[in-house]
């Protein structure tokens, strides 16, 4: 065989084997695709297939075509009108457990009484119209002994009297009351002094607690205790009896707060802990403050601050445990130190005595109590606080055509 017939065998076999790796090649890929389709068929059912139906669904319910909308808005409205009902429940209930606990402590205070052996006082008996009376605040006015002078000078400033006083609790739901215990002889001359007072007026509360100084922190807890067990109100009120208060202007601001159970309200401060012996408010229990200079945890200062119904009862549930420091106005602080208790600073329950009050006044912010920071109240409060009401006080007008 020649070399030329060779060479056109060889070419003639080269180019059946190219068309025959075409079509294998063609087939492969053939048979590479069906088996593919049936590798996905499975998984395209139940995850492609359904992701495309929802795809093609969501142009619907974002056009609202999709009549199954007015459905999902009506369950949504449901459910909001669900936790509306579900809210309202729970504020009424929380209401109720708050007026059994009152009327538990007052319970309490009356059983303490009778075991031991001492008569209910007038205050713990709680009568059908107090029971059914709903108050804004009950006010009292921390004073003592000595203090007469004091209390008629209240009397001839910022207390009504007489049928003013009574037309103050029945129409603007406003009682105030000046706090008192009695003394360490019990019918001496002194309680006898404040029995014949209260004939004259009828507006002093005496509480079941011996007079001192030294007791204030007890006396501010048995004086919670025995005004939430003797008046349902919202807010109960300590101020002393050498501060000077508008009335109306206070009843307005704490009427604001009446949505929030737990709310502590008075001018915020915290001061160093005094260590050393023979200052005036030195605390004995200052090593629990920490190392020598620290300060106080917030607290409202004492010449006047308010505290909710919810706080007062329970303070009076619990007074029996909770801790008495030097001073009340820290005492009254630490009792609600871990209590979900709103703060609140009001600068207006503080202002100075004049210029300082008077200048506010004038610019139409009438200040709820003025004293003087140098003495803790108005100095010579029995001589002055005519003067300080002159030129501070909120006018009788302001109090009477007040809307709480």
């Amino acid at each position: 065989m020649s070399w030329k017939s060779r060479g056109a065998e060889s070419a003639s076999k080269s180019a059946v084997s190219r068309k025959w790796t075409i079509l294998f090649c063609i087939g492969c890929f053939c048979a590479g695709m069906l088996f593919s389709d049936r590798m996905w068929s499975v998984p395209e059912i139940k995850g492609i297939a359904r992701t495309a139906r929802h795809e093609e669904e969501t142009p619907q319910l974002v056009s609202g075509c999709d009549p199954t909308i007015k459905d999902v808005e009506h369950e949504q409205m449901d459910v909001y009108g669900e936790v509306s009902k579900t809210h309202h429940a729970i504020h009424t209930l929380d209401k109720k457990i708050s007026n059994l606990e009152m009327e538990l402590a007052a319970a309490r205070a009356a059983q303490e009484s009778i075991l031991n052996g001492s008569p209910i006082a007038e205050n713990l008996k709680i009568p059908e119209t107090r029971k059914k009376r709903k108050y804004l605040m009950v006010v009292g006015i921390n004073t003592a002994f000595s203090s007469r002078k004091r209390r008629d000078s209240v009397r001839a400033t910022w207390m009504p009297q007489g049928d003013k006083r009574k037309k103050l609790e029945e129409e603007k739901g406003i009682i105030i009351r000046f706090v008192i215990g009695h003394s360490a002889t019990s019918g001496g001359i002194l309680d006898r002094a404040v029995e014949a007072e209260d004939k004259k007026h009828g507006d002093i509360l005496r509480l079941d607690h011996v007079e001192g100084y030294l007791e204030l922190s007890a006396k501010t807890k048995i004086f919670f205790a025995t005004a939430v067990a003797s008046w349902d109100a919202d807010f109960y009120v300590k101020v002393d009896d050498d501060v000077h208060v508008n009335i109306g202007t206070l009843g307005a601001t704490l009427a604001r707060h009446r949505s929030n159970p737990r709310v502590y309200i008075g001018c915020m401060k915290s001061g160093p802990v005094l260590a050393r012996k023979g200052v005036r408010y030195h605390e004995p229990e200052y090593w629990k403050f920490g190392e020598e200079g620290n300060k106080y945890f917030r607290h409202a200062t004492g010449q006047l601050y308010a505290i909710s119904k919810d706080l007062a009862t329970y303070i009076s549930i619990n007074q029996h445990v909770l801790h008495k420091y030097a001073n009340e106005d820290v005492s009254l602080g630490s009792w609600f130190i871990g209590l979900d208790v709103e703060q609140i600073d009001d600068r207006r329950l503080c202002c100075g005595t004049p210029p300082d009050c008077e200048w506010k006044a004038q610019a139409g912010n009438v200040c709820v109590a003025s004293f003087d920071w140098s003495c803790s109240g108005i100095c010579k409060s029995s001589e002055r606080i005519k003067e300080v009401h002159r030129r501070c006080g909120e006018g009788e007008n302001a109090l009477w055509n007040a809307v709480f």
